[in-house]
């Protein structure tokens, strides 16, 4: 039988993409760096410039209007901006589950 990986996903909020050392930035982040020498790291993320949409987003794999979290967390009107997720997105945790995580 062989074994599930460890999974660790991180998201930092606030920082820009060249502010951890593991991408070339000048801030010391040694934890974040040690772990990212030993796994994988996104090359092709793209943040929507709101913490809500981009956690959707990494979340779920989807655009934030897809997930319905288009701005906010608060109801904005026309489809995609309802602010929460909604029951036709599936998020990375209900996929390990599924998968014995």
């Amino acid at each position: 039988m062989q074994n599930k990986p460890n999974i660790l996903l991180i998201l930092n909020d606030d920082m820009g993409y060249s502010d951890l050392g593991c991408y070339g930035g000048e801030i010391d982040t040694p934890n974040l760096d040690r772990l990212a020498k030993n796994g994988i790291r996104f090359s092709q993320f793209y943040n929507t410039a709101r913490c809500s949409p981009s956690r959707a987003s990494l979340l779920t794999g989807l655009h934030p209007h897809q997930t319905g979290i288009g701005v906010l967390t608060y109801d904005m009107g026309p489809e995609g901006y309802p602010g929460n997720l909604n029951n036709e997105c599936v998020t990375i945790a209900e996929v390990l589950k599924e998968n014995g995580y």
